[in-house]
């Protein structure tokens, strides 16, 4: 199942709420005790930002799985969302040790991006989004796909388990990222989903239709949830995708986007008797984004070139965090994951 932590980062107590979050997750994802000491470090930095320089803002705490591992490769994610002023000077915070804030440990955010095994951050006067990935080993993760993904899941209600979950499985040049929403929410609902995941890492060498068929069979005795299957070819420079439930999908390439409709029905109670499959050309600015019906129906695509260039999880949490807003507040849990190309990703 989906353990998340979501941690509210309002007032000082809560700066230790986030580094006891990433030692937790730390030790769930296997890491060694200087690996989850350096999570420990990377929240603690992350929500003193937060307080300190945003006014507040939230720090999402979860175990995400490296491509072609399964839960062998799990590493620990942070994302901290702030509607802040911004951070002005984005290339100055970013060295190592730079730091504006007596209460900060001094790691600063270029630290912090040395000793994480990705990094990223996202700053306009909307806010910032900073994303960071501690796996076992420090530095980037080998060998690079030619695309990447990425996501972020908030469970309703701060929740210990989300409904929702994203993967992705690699085979060969096809890379495959799934999105499933287990119906309802809470405990049942991260089964479905979990159920979904596992089973992804046994058939994610098939096409998207006998995925879900395959997702299918492995759900009867859960609940049910809605899945979408996004799988691009390196080789044939295709993405195909098919979805069953309400999963939504947009694909941004040209300077547009383009709705990719999932198929009604329950990925292990009601499954239709075909699967459409739908096929695009996939270009070097393409980007992908799934999400669960936790997102607003009428979210806004971004259209800064400057976000579409940054890490996976980056672009997801930026979306989420845009889409939401006090006066409509989330009834479900929430994802967003995201497939980007490779040679796009931003690396300050």
């Amino acid at each position: 199942m989906t353990r998340v932590w979501t941690v509210p980062v309002h007032d000082s107590t809560r700066v230790r709420d986030a580094r006891v979050a990433a030692e937790e997750a730390g030790s769930r994802a296997g890491l060694d005790a200087h690996r989850t000491a350096v999570a420990a470090l990377v929240a603690t930095e992350l929500a003193t930002n937060l307080l300190k320089h945003a006014g507040g803002g939230n720090l999402v705490v979860d175990l995400v799985e490296l491509p072609g591992t399964g839960t062998r490769g799990r590493a620990v994610q942070l994302v901290a969302l702030d509607h802040g002023p911004g951070i002005r000077d984005v290339a100055a915070a970013m060295r190592d040790g730079y730091t504006t804030s007596e209460a900060s440990l001094g790691a600063g955010l270029g630290t912090c991006r040395r000793i994480s095994s990705a990094f990223g951050v996202y700053s306009t006067p909307r806010g910032t989004v900073a994303g960071a990935r501690i796996g076992q080993d420090a530095g980037p993760e080998e060998p690079r796909p030619p695309a990447r993904t990425g996501g972020i899941n908030i469970p309703l209600a701060r929740a210990d388990h989300s409904g929702d979950a994203w993967a992705c499985a690699r085979s060969g040049s096809r890379l495959t990222l799934m999105l499933a929403d287990g119906l309802g929410h809470g405990v049942k609902a991260a089964h479905a989903s979990g159920a979904a995941v596992d089973e992804l890492h046994r058939v994610g060498h098939l096409p998207p239709a006998e995925i879900l068929r395959r997702l299918h069979g492995a759900l009867r005795d859960t609940r049910g949830a809605a899945v979408a299957v996004a799988q691009l070819d390196s080789g044939s420079g295709e993405l195909a995708f098919a979805g069953v439930g309400n999963i939504g999908a947009r694909l941004h390439a040209a300077d547009s986007w383009d709705h990719l409709v999932s198929h009604p029905g329950i990925v292990g109670a009601q499954f239709p008797a075909t699967v459409p499959v739908r096929h695009r050309p996939w270009r070097q600015d393409g980007l992908l984004v799934l999400h669960s019906d936790g997102l607003p129906s009428r979210w806004v695509p971004p259209d800064d070139p400057a976000l579409v260039a940054h890490e996976p999880t980056v672009i997801a949490a930026t979306i989420l965090r845009d889409a939401s807003s006090a006066a409509s507040p989330a009834r479900d849990d929430t994802c967003v994951a995201v497939l980007t190309s490779e040679r796009q990703v931003e690396r300050p």
